[in-house]
């Protein structure tokens, strides 16, 4: 399928607000809601590295739209619209460009977002596909890395860990679980509670690399400590040592949101509100990097933290 009809025939169907101008110029043209900041994000998947080659199309498209909306969660933002950037290779031919489009449009419809643009390619040796996300945020609610003050809670929606396992899964290497194996492909980022969070929470981030990983820029960025407690984390299977504890909390693609917030913020509330689970993790500490505790005993840290590209 030639570059024209892809987008004529799959992609502009889905551009279908004035934004996007029925893609049929070289830009998009918005008109953000008065007095809001806007907000913008992108981030790239590679076959091979971010997805296996024999993913879904569908849940392809789905995991790229999920983890841009999820750096939206991250800055308490409300998304907009996105643009698309597709670098493919020969192995992505019409009948996997007509799945990933359907899964896309899915996904749009879902987190109630559009396409405005963006541009194809092919002829690469293997799949890059990249996807820049523009939101809103009410002026001075923008959350952030910094921020984090003495004594304030940490926080993580849902649960960490279970991305890891569903990666094992696609490979073989554990046992079918269709709820693992989502948690890899079809990550749900936390617009809502993201949303709540924007002049509540004094700081806050995406899990994306790995939770130790992250706490660990998140207290970087705040030049303060924090102090886990590992028997809180709500990890995705129950772990009987402190491997397998590890494995998770080191373990990328969970795409839940990290936070703090001062003391006697009515999380409970906020989390019924957002219909998120949300659990108390530790606490910000004099100091720098991260104090673990299991079973009230300190934890060295280990040697990997979580993912990090070479």
């Amino acid at each position: 399928m030639a570059e024209r009809d892809f987008i004529a025939r799959l992609l502009a169907p889905l551009a279908a607000t004035p934004a996007a101008r029925g893609l049929t110029d070289d830009a998009a043209v918005w008109t953000p809601p008065i007095g809001r900041q806007l907000v913008f994000t992108h981030d790239i998947l590679a076959a091979g590295i971010h997805y296996l080659p024999d993913d879904p199309p569908s849940d392809v498209a789905w995991k790229l739209l999920a983890v841009n909306l999820s750096d939206l969660a991250a800055m308490a933002a409300t998304p907009a619209g996105v643009l698309l950037g597709l670098g493919l290779s020969a192995a992505e031919d019409d009948s996997w460009r007509s799945a990933f489009v359907a899964g896309l449009g899915r996904a749009l419809a879902h987190f109630g977002t559009a396409l405005w643009g963006g541009d194809t390619v092919t002829g690469l040796d293997r799949a890059v596909l990249g996807l820049t996300a523009i939101g809103w945020v009410e002026p001075g609610h923008a959350l952030g890395r910094v921020g984090a003050q003495i004594g304030d809670a940490l926080y993580v929606s849902g649960s960490i860990g279970g991305a890891g396992l569903g990666l094992a899964v696609a490979r073989g290497a554990r046992p079918f679980d269709k709820t693992l194996l989502n948690r890899f492909r079809r990550p749900t980022p936390r617009l809502a509670l993201g949303a709540a969070l924007g002049g509540l929470a004094s700081a806050g981030m995406d899990v994306s690399d790995g939770l130790l990983i992250d706490a660990d820029r998140l207290a970087a960025a705040s030049a303060v400590g924090l102090a886990i407690t590992l028997d809180s984390v709500p990890l995705a299977l129950p772990a009987e040592n402190l491997a397998e504890v590890m494995a998770q909390v080191t373990a990328g693609d969970d795409y839940e949101l990290l936070f703090t917030a001062p003391p006697g913020t009515d999380m409970a509330a906020l989390a019924t509100a957002t219909k998120t689970p949300v659990t108390r993790i530790g606490t910000v500490v004099h100091g720098s990097g991260l104090r673990l505790t299991l079973a009230g005993q300190p934890v060295p840290l280990p040697g990997r933290l979580g993912w990090e590209h070479a």
